[in-house]
């Protein structure tokens, strides 16, 4: 068997600061909605769709945690200061670093 992961949804408690925090990593979204759903955004990333919904009233933030590779011009630490986002944990391996994050969810998000 082969997969590929080609959507991933995230359930936000503010859809624009969780949009916000992910443009400052450089993710571009566009608003959709399909027929009577909510107003949500999508990123497409490759082959994959990047979606930011809004969470449901009551409903319990999940804890998945998140790692994206970015392709982004400059320096990811630099990148990450200007932004404000705190850098919950690092990690230098010789090829790369690994900045451990939050988003404002509280999600973990691993980013290379």
């Amino acid at each position: 068997m082969s997969a590929k992961l080609n959507l991933l949804v995230l359930r936000c408690q503010d859809l624009s600061a969780s949009k916000k925090f992910y443009e400052q990593l450089g993710f571009q979204f566009h608003k959709e909605q399909h027929r009577t759903g909510p107003v949500h955004y999508a990123a497409q990333l490759e082959e994959m769709v990047f979606e930011l919904y809004p969470l449901k009233p009551g409903a319990a933030v999940d804890q998945t945690r998140l790692g994206f590779r970015l392709s982004i011009e400059g320096d990811l630490k630099e990148r990450l200061d200007r932004a404000g986002i705190e850098i919950c944990d690092f990690t230098h391996h010789p090829k790369y670093s690994v900045y451990v994050v939050q988003d404002p969810d509280g999600r973990k998000v691993v980013l290379s």
